[in-house]
């Protein structure tokens, strides 16, 4: 039985929230189209892409040509077309990645 200080656990209300939608075309984040430089554009395409489609872009050619360091996975190792993305490295971490591509794109 509860005591005067005691109460009762009340369940918790339910709230609803709505989801926004997306913003089509040319929006901002992650899912906006970006243009690659060409340097970029010579390993991916030409073609404006959202962040997300230039990551698995690049991923998808380093897996193809084989790029990934053999001892250590976390190590690309560039072709002359990536050495262009990756201004001039020879090697770079997979964790780098992001921050070479931010500088071939707009």
């Amino acid at each position: 039985m509860p005591t005067s200080k005691q109460t009762t656990a009340k369940p918790a209300a339910k709230t609803t929230t709505k989801a926004t939608p997306a913003k089509e075309g040319g929006g901002k984040g992650l899912k906006a189209p970006l243009t690659p430089s060409a340097d970029l554009a010579a390993v991916i395409g030409s073609d404006p892409l959202p962040r997300t489609e230039i990551t698995k872009k690049i991923w998808d050619y380093i897996k193809e040509h084989n790029l990934q360091d053999a001892q250590n996975k976390r190590l690309i190792n560039a072709d002359e077309k990536l050495k262009k993305v990756f201004n001039g490295k020879d090697q770079i971490s997979m964790f780098e990645l992001a921050k070479e591509m931010n500088q071939h794109v707009k």
